[in-house]
């Protein structure tokens, strides 16, 4: 079975003492340009294409939030790409500001397990950059790895997977988009009230109050649920990137797991032509109706005034990708603990749940607040409790906390956490652009997911970084950046 690239972009939340949302772009630069460790500022946008879309046009202009673009009124920030301030790190990663929020995009990885490993490293990175710009501006800062401020404004958790060119949009988005909605029973990260629609006091997902349409190619405003971006970062021939942003930002690395897992089921039986078939009534209605069912019954509306449930929606996917795909141990194990927890979710045993998935373990840590404190879940108490779930300083997280209370088991040690600062073992292309970028870096002209350009004497060189082939570690053995380039090209 074909090995799929995922990464993830997370934005980050970010507070800063005595500073408003008016401020928040010059902040996220500050922090990110203030991050202490190596790095460098070469990112090359040639191949970025945000307008791009894969149904086969191109959008004149992106929707912008109009309370964005109140806050930005009469502010100028300077050139486009002094606000993104990005930054390419030693393993690969990119590092940037992104309307606002500091932004860590993983290396790419083909096992779940790596990018979870990479994921976490990159709460690190952030709280880094968060504590430098603490003590350069002399102000509190703290960082949350949420999707919601309370107050209207939600920012992405993206996630990225590469696809085979000739899976076409129709087949990807018929069997994309029904995993989309309801896998947010066994990932949501879990959140108190509601920003749209009628209030309930907790619902499942932090971004289902966000989204208005079917499908699109939008991020910022009347966001999709299916994304169709075409910004592939690889050769446009070949290539789709699938782009989610649609998920919510996990904690708890078990559920990053499955988040990617249970997409990558559905991408594998999307390219067999094996994907069930599920005509939903109302896609927005249903990712939204689910998030906030507390009663966890699933429902969603079908054509023909019928009905299913999340449940059964998971189960069809289980059973297909069992029936007709060559598993690997990986998607075995999330198909086998996605049952496990589906059947405590249906006999109403949630809170068995809550070492494994985010929002459960936040619900019964404020709903034992709530049995033992009082109060509503209408308190601001409440919903700041919720956002210190997210925070990234381990001293400070409400999640930190109850992992180190036992509650949710430890994802890894430190040590092989930070094993990640230097490269994806696995060998994706990411290990190429991370020796590009620590051991030849003076040769680094700019690089980017797709390709490094390299600056030899007068000369330019770009090397093409392909996305679908292993990169041996004795890459590292290059003793010049010519070799290291013929070695890139194909001289393994």
């Amino acid at each position: 079975m074909r090995r799929i690239l995922a990464g993830i972009e997370t934005e980050y939340g970010l507070l800063v003492e005595d500073r408003g949302a008016e401020d928040q772009i010059d902040d996220a630069m500050a922090l990110v340009r203030g991050y202490p460790g190596e790095c460098l500022a070469l990112w090359d946008y040639r191949y970025e294409s945000p307008r791009a879309d894969l149904r086969g046009f191109q959008l004149e202009r992106l929707a912008v939030d109009p309370i964005d673009m109140e806050f930005d009124k009469g502010r100028d920030h300077g050139k486009p790409v002094d606000v993104r301030s990005d930054r390419i790190l030693p393993n690969g990663a990119r590092f940037y500001n992104d309307h606002g929020h500091p932004e860590y995009s993983t290396p790419e990885c083909f096992s779940l397990r790596e990018l979870a490993l990479h994921d976490v490293y990159g709460e690190h990175v952030v709280l880094e950059a968060a504590r430098t710009f603490a003590q350069s501006s002399e102000r509190e800062v703290k960082v949350f790895k949420n999707n919601t401020d309370f107050h209207g404004a939600s920012y992405g958790t993206h996630e990225n997977y590469l696809v085979p060119r000739s899976v076409g949009f129709e087949r990807l988005y018929k069997a994309i988009l029904p995993m989309l909605i309801v896998r947010q029973i066994l990932t949501g990260a879990g959140k108190v009230g509601t920003e749209s629609g009628d209030w309930c006091d907790f619902q499942l997902s932090q971004r289902a109050d966000f989204f208005m349409e079917s499908v699109n190619a939008e991020t910022l405003f009347r966001r999709p649920i299916f994304n169709t971006r075409d910004e592939c970062h690889a050769d446009p021939g070949d290539w789709i990137r699938l782009h989610v942003i649609s998920g919510d930002a996990n904690m708890m690395p078990s559920c990053t797991m499955r988040k990617v897992g249970l997409v990558k089921l559905a991408i594998h039986l999307a390219e067999a032509d094996q994907a069930p078939v599920w005509n939903l009534r109302n896609p927005v209605n249903s990712i939204q109706s689910i998030s906030k069912d507390m009663n966890l019954e699933g429902r969603i509306e079908l054509d023909g005034r019928s009905w299913t449930t999340a449940y059964e929606v998971l189960e069809s996917y289980f059973a297909a990708a069992e029936a007709t795909l060559d598993l690997d141990d990986e998607l075995k194990a999330v198909i086998l603990e996605s049952r496990d927890l589906i059947e405590l979710l249906k006999q109403g045993e949630w809170k068995q749940t809550r070492s494994k998935i985010d929002w459960a373990a936040k619900r019964n840590l404020l709903e034992d607040y709530l049995g033992s404190e009082g109060g509503s879940w209408k308190d601001t108490a409440i919903r700041a409790f919720d956002l210190e779930y997210h925070n990234i300083d381990r001293e400070e997280s409400l999640y930190y906390a109850i992992e180190e209370m036992g509650d949710v088991p430890s994802f890894a040690q430190w040590d092989e956490i930070d094993e990640r600062s230097c490269g994806n073992p696995e060998g994706t292309r990411a290990l190429a652009r991370s020796i590009a970028v620590t051991k030849f870096k003076s040769h680094v002209h700019t690089a980017c997911w797709r390709s490094i350009t390299f600056k030899i004497e007068d000369r330019l060189v770009e090397v093409e970084l392909k996305p679908d082939i292993i990169y041996p570690s004795h890459l590292r053995g290059a003793g010049d950046v010519e070799t290291f380039i013929r070695m890139l090209r194909g001289q393994l």
